[in-house]
């Protein structure tokens, strides 16, 4: 389909130079580059990016995503220190960790994950730290590793509606999402919870405000809503592209529902301006 007006937004690599050499000069990635995300001209430009640790190698095959597909590389134990170091020369304020999904380790990652937000504290005593949190399985010990690591936020994005999971994530459960993002509300409540959703996908309107229904069930602090763009041709054809008064409808409805913060627009992403929810 011809993308609409709104969806106009063009790539400025050149802004990029200086925090590529930064992140190729430390040996990391990013979501923002192994995604294609249509944001990172914009990030990059002003200094921040979203750290993708444990690799960029992922295990399952979600059809929406660009992340390479495959067998992973052990873990890197340096990888939490040259993290924490980025974020220490950029001087952040609030940082974005994520990794790919590691359904190879035992506790799927959540010891690298707990080590880089103790690495990047130890750097950066006064930071807002979130983490972008695979399922880990389901697993509540993987899961209480990150928690007591203390992130400011843990998000764990549902990404579409239960119906399309078997077609758009078909290693992945919903019911499980919904599990981790209540298990780390009974952990600590005083840590944010929070999840986003892509639109375009297929789902219907009724099936979106379900699973805002169902994250407020679980305690989920904040939201993302953004259009799925597919990132190349194998991925997972856009099945609509949502107007920008609609997704000011959808922001409506879900903060009626509870929601501390709801960021709703084409260009949302779960990461994307998110020192915005704290404020």
């Amino acid at each position: 389909m011809k993308k609409p007006p709104w969806l106009k937004k063009k790539l400025d690599l050149k802004v990029c130079h200086t925090l590529k050499v930064l992140l190729r000069d430390l040996g990391l990635h990013t979501i923002c580059e192994e995604s294609g995300c249509p944001n990172i001209s914009d990030c990059f430009a002003r200094g921040t990016a979203t750290f993708l640790i444990l690799g960029d190698v992922c295990t399952r095959n979600c059809r929406f995503c660009a992340v390479k597909k495959g067998k992973p590389l052990p873990v890197d134990a340096d990888e939490p220190r040259r993290v924490a170091e980025a974020v220490r020369r950029l001087n952040l304020r609030h940082v974005v960790v994520t990794s790919v999904t590691r359904d190879d380790l035992p506790d799927g990652g959540a010891a690298q994950f707990a080590q880089t937000v103790l690495n990047i504290r130890e750097q950066m005593p006064n930071i807002t730290i979130e983490v972008l949190i695979p399922d880990f399985q389901g697993d509540k010990e993987a899961i209480k590793r990150v928690v007591e690591a203390r992130p400011d936020v843990i998000g764990h994005n549902v990404e579409t509606v239960p119906r399309l999971y078997p077609e758009v994530r078909p290693k992945a459960d919903y019911r499980r999402s919904l599990k981790v993002l209540r298990i780390v509300k009974e952990l600590n409540n005083e840590i944010y919870t929070k999840s986003g959703l892509m639109l375009g996908l297929g789902e219907n309107e009724e099936e979106v405000m379900q699973v805002c229904q169902d994250l407020r069930a679980v305690g989920c602090d904040f939201l993302s809503l953004g259009q799925y763009l597919a990132p190349n041709l194998k991925a997972y054809p856009v099945k609509e592209y949502i107007h920008p008064d609609k997704f000011e409808a959808y922001k409506r409805d879900a903060l009626s529902l509870g929601f501390l913060y709801v960021a709703s627009g084409p260009y949302v992403r779960s990461s994307y301006l998110a020192e915005e929810y704290l404020k």
